[in-house]
């Protein structure tokens, strides 16, 4: 096997132990959550034309919609940049307020950020978005380090300018030689 397949095989282990943190211990506390991330207060959902139109019911052409918008005429909780659109400030329409559940989940019209969130494999690592308060970071690496196995250690590090977001690494465990002490500093 080459490093590379190693680090995608590894990469693979982390994704699927992040996914089944999320189905086992981040959704089930969806319904009970005090601060659903469907309501967008401190998140931004990032859209495409396709759910916009869905979400909205919007009749209109994107064209028609994109110059409302840029006119102030259009939802006040989007605005548009680089041919997406970004939603904040108010629940997201697919968010069923009363029940505190997504009218959407399991669907292909389901954003891709709302399936990731809060714990998601990125380029080999795994990040955790300590916003949500079902994330329990101790059990999510002890899960992360039972996937990878004991030739591996998990570490963590914060985004300097996001703390809440913590970056989860699997790393080669070096052995020590029988006998040998480590040098002195």
């Amino acid at each position: 096997m080459t490093s590379r397949d190693s680090r995608r095989s590894l990469a693979s282990e982390l994704a699927a132990a992040a996914d089944a943190y999320q189905v086992a211990d981040v959704i089930p506390h969806c319904s009970v959550c005090a601060r659903p991330c469907c309501r967008l207060d401190a998140l931004v959902l990032e859209l495409e034309w396709k759910q916009i139109k869905t979400f909205w019911k919007l009749g209109e052409s994107r064209n028609a919609f994109d110059k409302r918008l840029a006119t102030g005429g259009g939802p006040e909780e989007i605005r548009a940049g680089n041919g997406l659109y970004y939603v904040h400030s108010k629940p997201c329409p697919a968010y069923d307020l009363t029940g505190h559940a997504c009218t959407i989940y399991g669907q292909d019209i389901k954003p891709e950020g709302c399936s990731d969130f809060p714990v998601y494999e990125d380029m080999g690592s795994v990040t955790a978005d300590l916003r949500c308060e079902a994330v329990n970071l101790d059990a999510l690496v002890a899960r992360l380090a039972r996937a990878v196995g004991p030739e591996f250690r998990i570490v963590q590090s914060a985004d300097a300018e996001f703390p809440f977001l913590v970056t989860l690494a699997a790393k080669k465990t070096v052995k020590k030689a029988p006998g040998r002490r480590p040098p002195r500093a």
